[in-house]
């Protein structure tokens, strides 16, 4: 307790030495665990299960991901604000992590490109940061322990009230959390990604996507325009009907946050969406995978701490892909029926990294080809995804 105290004491006085902090703050785990570090960003105290990124880049994308709706992240790269961020690289614009914690934060943002710092941006988007945390310490208490419920406060380090607030909280089984970030009207998107010399005009478009928002990331939307895709956003709640009223040449079932099996209805839809279009494509990306997996009847499952980062090796037919991925499910190879092919393999621990339809032109992958951040490795999916909607609209 004399040597926490000390800690505590040496962090005040940083905190009192840097404006860019509020003062000394905590992470307290589910188990007990508390973690002391800076408070940065909103001063605020937030709720969520406790996760690590192990991408060395990409932090305001990352942040801004509606996947990470209900969790707080753990960056494990050494040093973590350096580029700043900017209005073009959000992937939502006000859904995503409840929380960050790193393990220095960069004293300056130095990029042509940036607009503000990390904690202005924290600060705008209401979530609190912890920085001087041993995060190397709390990756290796996850890998053993789990992903776990926590609290994270930037206004205080009360650890007690911390931990009650975690063991308090619930869990992320059986969690919908879709209706918190999805869209609740459809809106067309025509922006395509961002290039280095200069915005770009997106490409004519020939074929119509429809995307089941489940919390999509606009890296997705991005991609589809550069591929020359007319492409339309709805709520991933929309029923079958509704969604084949639009005349769709493809669709595309979105990323999201929470369990895939509390989406019931959903499920139910895309089951109906299935039956009634044989011969639509359709590609589910991450969350939009399970969903797809689930409709086909097969089953989910919890990972112990899941899939967090830019550097995860996927089997995809002869070749192995690096890949970015964030999902704490997984789908069960075993629920699924013989209609079912597995097409890719998360080669850390061997779980379903991708699937297909036999005889049908209906997949999905586990992992993000549209590389926002990186790496591009898979990028060519959503190429094949809008020439196979391309053939199919012929």
């Amino acid at each position: 307790m004399r040597d926490r105290r000390a800690a505590s004491d040496f962090l005040l006085a940083m905190a009192r030495a840097d404006r860019r902090y509020h003062g000394r703050g905590a992470l307290a785990l589910a188990d007990g665990r508390i973690f002391y570090g800076l408070g940065f960003g909103a001063r605020t105290t937030a709720i969520g299960e406790v996760v690590f990124n192990t991408s060395l880049s990409g932090y305001q994308e990352i942040l801004s991901d509606a996947s990470y709706r209900g969790q707080i992240v753990a960056l494990t790269a050494s040093e973590i604000g350096n580029v700043g961020v900017n209005s073009e690289d959000d992937e939502s614009q006000s859904a995503g992590a409840a929380g960050l914690i790193v393990r220095s934060l960069s004293p300056m943002a130095s990029n042509y490109r940036a607009e503000a710092s990390l904690p202005e941006y924290l600060s705008r988007r209401g979530a609190p940061g912890l920085a001087e945390i041993d995060t190397r310490a709390l990756t290796r208490h996850i890998r053993e322990a789990g992903a776990m419920m926590a609290a994270i406060s930037s206004e205080h380090d009360d650890a007690e009230a911390l931990v009650a607030l975690a063991r308090g909280a619930r869990p992320m089984v059986g969690r919908n959390l879709v209706g918190e970030v999805m869209a609740h009207e459809p809106y067309s998107w025509d922006r395509p990604s961002w290039r280095l010399e200069g915005p770009a005009a997106a490409p004519a478009s020939d074929v119509h996507v429809v995307v089941l928002d489940f919390g999509v990331k606009r890296g997705i939307l991005r991609r589809l325009c550069d591929e020359g895709a007319r492409v339309t956003v709805v709520p991933g709640t929309w029923r079958s009907e509704q969604v084949l009223a639009l005349r769709p040449d493809a669709v595309l079932i979105s990323n999201g946050p929470g369990d895939p099996a509390a989406l019931t209805g959903p499920i139910a839809e895309l089951k109906r969406l299935l039956a009634a279009a044989p011969r639509l494509p359709v590609l589910g990306i991450c969350l939009g995978h399970q969903l797809l997996g689930l409709a086909l009847g097969g089953r989910t499952y919890k990972l112990k701490f899941g899939h967090h980062g830019g550097n995860h090796p996927v089997r995809r037919g002869g070749r192995a892909l690096i890949t970015a991925q964030n999902h704490g499910f997984a789908i069960e190879l075993e629920s699924l029926g013989e209609a079912v092919a597995l097409t890719d393999e998360h080669l850390f621990d061997g779980t379903v990294a991708g699937l297909r339809v036999i005889d049908r032109p209906v997949a999905s992958v586990q992992y993000h080809p549209e590389a926002s951040p990186g790496p591009h490795d898979a990028s060519g999916i959503l190429s094949e995804f809008v020439a196979s909607a391309r053939a199919a609209a012929r």
